[in-house]
């Protein structure tokens, strides 16, 4: 959700500066579409998941990104192992860019795609407010 979320942000800001890929940590959705719970969210607030399907995270997404963010604790864990830590600080969750630190509720668990939609979208407008000025 926050990659298609923050593409649409930059599509509809007009940066065409911005580049944003998401990876999994684990094996499990590997080459999977959206999951449908989450697609319907999604084109609920108008945004397209068509094309977009579940890679691996690797070692050298820690030098082609300028962030790595995380949904929650065990994300985070998990890129720090597959990165082999993080020197420059460029690792961080999602909600922690917000008033309200912490992991984004996990719809896997929980069923509650709304919920999920209301933390994704409150952090990724914060890591939006955080960005730089376009770089031309």
């Amino acid at each position: 959700m926050a990659e298609l979320v923050l593409r649409d942000m930059a599509r509809r800001s007009g940066r065409n500066d911005v580049e944003v890929a998401s990876a999994a940590t684990s094996t499990e959705e590997l080459g999977n579409p959206v999951y449908p719970p989450a697609r319907r969210v999604l084109t609920e607030h108008g945004i397209d998941s068509s094309g977009k399907y579940a890679r691996q995270m690797t070692r050298g997404d820690y030098d082609r990104y300028d962030q790595i963010v995380g949904m929650d604790a065990v994300n985070v864990r998990n890129i720090l192992r597959i990165c082999g830590g993080d020197p420059e600080g460029k690792v961080s969750r999602l909600l922690d860019h917000t008033n309200r630190p912490g992991d984004v509720a996990d719809p896997w668990y929980t069923g509650d795609f709304d919920a999920t939609w209301r933390d994704v979208e409150a952090g990724c407008q914060a890591l939006w407010a955080e960005l730089p000025p376009e770089r031309n």
